[in-house]
């Protein structure tokens, strides 16, 4: 049973950090803010928000999957933060010409450091809500 909800912890952070990029890119889109997809990315200050929002994502990602896990809250996050940066080579082989070259090297360098973050941050607070 905790295998399951082990899995499934990852797996909502996880959910959370794709639905919540993905749908603030389309807001932004839509509202014209953003160029579509297939146009790239290359304004400086677009890719600048575009990764800040994405880190601050990621972090709650990391702790929600933290407050998920079903004990060992940091190993589920490094779990998630080790697909993080896989997901984010692949981002770098296929985004690369898709926007200014930093910015998915970018997203892949942060992808980790956010998740353990948030992992901390939430395992810092469960800890004070105990003691």
């Amino acid at each position: 049973m905790n295998t399951l909800k082990s899995i499934g912890a990852v797996l909502a952070g996880f959910i959370f950090i794709v639905i919540s990029h993905t749908g603030t890119d389309l807001i932004l889109e839509k509202a014209g803010i953003f160029p579509p997809p297939d146009q790239g990315l290359f304004i400086t200050w677009m890719l600048l928000l575009a990764l800040t929002y994405r880190m601050i994502f990621t972090v709650v990602g990391g702790a929600i999957t933290a407050a998920l896990a079903p004990r060992n809250p940091m190993k589920h996050v490094t779990i998630l933060g080790i697909i993080g940066i896989l997901g984010g080579i692949g981002g770098i082989v296929n985004g690369w010409n898709l926007s200014a070259h930093w910015y998915p090297v970018a997203l892949a360098l942060t992808a980790f450091p956010c998740v353990w973050l948030g992992g901390k941050l939430k395992t810092k607070q469960n800890r004070m809500i105990i003691n």
